[in-house]
């Protein structure tokens, strides 16, 4: 067994505390995580697993919103959520956490969520924008996107689906957020989920296990589990740091990749026209049906 090289009344030291990413990150690799700043939207069950990724890998700052305080409901999944901070900020509870591993932090906290009125003050200095908001937060996700795209930036996606997930990044020179999707000024809620669900869900592996019955569009109910946020936040660190460090050609929308680990399921997939194929038009077809 190793000798712990950091006691409890040892001053913290960066190089110290991420010395192990050394080999996978050179010195100067690191120095430049720790000058870089994510805006992160959402601190639920993926936002809050991604911060803690994120600030393990020595990323130096952040900006987090979230509008939301913790319940006993998010028990299953969510990072800041233990019998303590029920009933507290979940900004002020995961900024604590990102603190405990990196005391130099720099951290804004937006405790509204965003909104037009904060948004330039969200994106104010960041690198990358990780998009982990509730699946239902449409207007929201609107403006996200497509402010973040007149000002140069990435925002990453990846949605959790039962086991597993999909990951999206989203180029601010590719294919826009609503081409991708097909969204369109006339979708009301419904026809807008259907057409998210289908640009998320390549295959529906998830259905081989999923009781139907737990899934309420009209009532906003969606089953999840914890094991899907975890490694999510691997993912969203893995393309995190390669955007910032340049290590691989990203690949962005209309690449989109999904796994489940349950059904040890992987695939990638390409769609040039987004959702607007006629292949695409039946897929959402069919969910019409079958989700209610």
């Amino acid at each position: 067994m190793s000798t712990p090289t950091h006691s409890p009344g040892e001053s913290f030291d960066y190089d110290t505390a991420f010395r192990r990413n050394l080999g996978f990150a050179s010195v100067e690799d690191q120095q430049r995580l720790r000058r870089a700043r994510i805006g992160l939207a959402g601190l639920g069950g993926t936002g809050g697993a991604q911060l803690h990724a994120l600030a393990r890998m020595g990323i130096g700052a952040f900006n987090l919103a979230d509008p939301d305080t913790f319940e006993q409901v998010n028990f299953n999944r969510q990072v800041g959520a233990f019998t303590h901070t029920i009933g507290r900020k979940k900004t002020a509870v995961m900024a604590e956490l990102a603190k405990g591993i990196n005391p130099e932090v720099d951290i804004r906290l937006f405790d509204e969520g965003i909104s037009a009125d904060n948004l330039d003050a969200f994106l104010d200095g960041v690198d990358v924008v990780v998009d982990s908001l509730d699946f239902y937060c449409f207007a929201e996700r609107f403006k996200l996107y497509a402010r973040a795209r007149s000002l140069g930036l990435w925002v990453l996606t990846a949605p959790p689906l039962g086991f597993g997930f999909t990951m999206l990044l989203f180029d601010p020179k590719g294919m826009r957020f609503e081409d991708y999707f097909g969204f369109n000024d006339r979708m009301d809620e419904r026809e807008l989920v259907i057409s998210l669900v289908a640009g998320i869900t390549p295959a529906p592996y998830l259905l081989k296990y999923l009781d139907r019955t737990s899934i309420s569009l009209g009532g906003r109910q969606l089953p999840s589990v914890g094991a899907a946020p975890f490694m999510i936040a691997g993912a969203i660190t893995a393309e995190v740091t390669n955007l910032l460090l340049r290590k691989v050609p990203p690949r962005p929308v209309p690449t989109i990749y999904q796994f489940d680990a349950l059904l040890r399921k992987f695939r990638q997939r390409t769609y040039r026209r987004g959702m607007r194929s006629p292949l695409q038009e039946l897929k959402k077809s069919v969910l019409r049906r079958k989700l209610r």
